[in-house]
């Protein structure tokens, strides 16, 4: 049924992630138009502020920026509000051809061209006297906002808006402790777990914790609401700081509209991220469900083993996350700014000089499998480490000794040295154990081998068939060196046949009163170590028919 459904909504995923992808370039091209049009309709301006009030907004050219314009009048006006020798009724405007020339008594104040005029769509003598009122009114403020009655007015204002926000503070505080102590014991008692049958969804203790968190909130936001009221009261009372208090609001406001409409313009993108992110988890699921299958063997590819499924679907995972991460690099918020890319740079340049030997570990771990070198549970021997294989990953291996030890080997490692595996083969062919005696030379080798074929016969645990087997390996020194070959399928019980099989040995050469001369002995004795032909057959062998 999750199959049938994700195969129905795979094609409206395409669908909307076309359509999203067609307004997304819409919406770009039609706010670069809209751009355009705006900047070339729209000549630049810049306000002429005093105390934080703005009295109107004069243009610029390419040689004098209205900016700079703007700074120019401003620092005239204030000079001559604060030069209290110049009457606000001297403030008087000159006509001529081309410009309107505003001054105080004889101090120029500003100029006033056809372009200004134009810019506020009326003439410019009648602009001319509505600047000279609004400096005028300008000035006037300016002086009385310095005056010494003012300016200890607003300190007490001050002085008393402190201390109710103190005060207000405290009496909030210790509200909310009481109302917390109260609900601790009328409330906190009553409060049940909310459970489906017997399965706690939300236990009470988190219940509580929430109901805590949120009038810790509250409380917060009253005293944050409460200390941006008394700042914006505080700012606005002294004229150096009132500019800052009309800004105060738009200095919260303004990056939460930047960030809302940031987010706006940001729509599309996330649209397509979404619908990338069900699409490659779309093909993800199915490559899993398929993988899944080549694991179980419910599906077979000629010569694919179905050991290889994991690792192979690992790869495939990866080299699509990546592809897909590539895809979706452009439609990330942000992924084209500077800050961006320095981290990512960052990022890169940390991890190449970080993962020299992660990245050869991983390689040798798929290597690994590929290789057929062994599988959880074998027998293995690596290097110099006997044990069994219990977990693979990708950057090492771990063994469980004979000792119950637990070793980690890295891939890499393993990679560049010899695995004996002694499992890979026991299963359908044997593995053979085998162990060597010397014996002198004064013992038949053939009464010898059928000692040795007597332990293997006494040895519980070991295959009757195939049948095991002696070499003579060397005639050495002192003695003849025989090697007894036994099959078992069991690689996990190798120590414990191993024990028994010496035991074995031990038993069946001290029954038969032969001597066992490994490693050497330091002496001999005056007689030569020969057997007689009438020992060649000594027990337990046994004459052959045609003898």
């Amino acid at each position: 049924m999750a199959m049938i459904r994700t195969i129905v909504v795979l094609p409206v995923l395409l669908l909307l992630f076309a359509i999203s992808a067609f307004f997304a370039d819409a919406a770009v091209d039609g706010r670069g138009m809209a751009d355009v049009a705006a900047s070339e309709a729209e000549p630049v301006t810049a306000p002429v502020e005093i105390d934080g009030e703005v009295l109107f907004r004069v243009r610029g050219a390419s040689s004098f920026p209205a900016g700079q314009r703007a700074q120019a009048i401003k620092n005239r006006i204030e000079a001559t509000a604060a030069d209290t020798s110049i009457r606000s009724d001297m403030l008087r405007s000159v006509e001529s051809d081309n410009i309107t020339t505003l001054f105080a008594g004889n101090r120029l104040l500003m100029n006033i061209t056809d372009s200004d005029a134009l810019l506020e769509h009326l003439n410019r003598s009648y602009l001319a006297k509505v600047h000279l009122t609004r400096i005028r009114q300008a000035i006037n403020d300016y002086r009385y906002m310095r005056s010494r009655d003012v300016l200890l007015q607003g300190c007490l204002y001050a002085l008393a808006a402190t201390v109710l926000l103190l005060l207000g503070i405290f009496l909030l505080l210790r509200v909310g402790r009481q109302l917390t102590e109260f609900l601790d014991r009328r409330v906190k008692s009553r409060i049940r777990s909310l459970e489906i049958q017997s399965f706690k969804v939300v236990r009470a203790e988190q219940i509580w914790l929430a109901i805590q968190g949120m009038l810790y909130a509250i409380r917060l936001v009253v005293i944050l609401a409460a200390f941006f009221a008394y700042l914006d009261f505080v700012l606005a009372l002294f004229p150096w700081t009132r500019g800052l208090a009309n800004r105060l609001l738009d200095l919260i406001t303004g990056p939460l509209t930047q960030m809302g409409k940031a987010f706006l313009d940001a729509i599309p993108n996330l649209l397509i991220l979404v619908i990338l992110y069900y699409f490659f988890r779309f093909v993800l699921r199915l490559l899993r469900l398929f993988f899944d299958a080549l694991s179980k063997e419910r599906v077979t590819l000629a010569g694919f083993d179905p050991d290889w499924a994991p690792s192979t679907y690992k790869i495939i995972r990866f080299a699509l996350v990546t592809f897909a991460l590539i895809v979706a690099y452009p439609y990330i918020p942000g992924s084209g700014s500077a800050a961006f890319k320095g981290i990512s740079i960052f990022l890169g340049v940390v991890f190449s000089l970080g993962s020299t030997s992660l990245v050869s570990n991983i390689i040798a771990g798929y290597m690994l499998t590929y290789r057929r070198a062994f599988k959880i549970g074998d027998r293995v021997k690596i290097g110099d480490v006997t044990g069994d294989v219990t977990l693979t990953r990708l950057q090492v291996t771990h063994l469980r000794t004979l000792k119950n030890e637990e070793v980690s080997i890295p891939n890499s490692q393993i990679l560049n040295g010899n695995v004996v595996n002694y499992s890979s083969l026991a299963h359908t062919q044997g593995l053979i154990l085998h162990t060597t005696v010397g014996i002198g030379y004064e013992t038949p080798w053939r009464q010898v081998e059928a000692m040795l074929l007597m332990v293997a016969d006494r040895t519980p645990g070991l295959l009757k068939a195939p049948p095991p087997f002696i070499l003579q390996k060397e005639l050495g020194d002192f003695a003849v060196f025989y090697e007894l070959n036994v099959y078992t399928d069991n690689p996990l019980e190798m120590t414990r046949l191993y024990t028994e099989l010496h035991r074995q040995v031990l038993d069946v050469f001290n029954e038969f009163g032969v001597q066992i001369m490994t490693p050497a002995y330091r002496s001999d004795t005056l007689e030569p170590k020969v057997v007689p032909r009438e020992q060649w057959y000594a027990p337990p062998a046994k004459i052959p028919p045609e003898t």
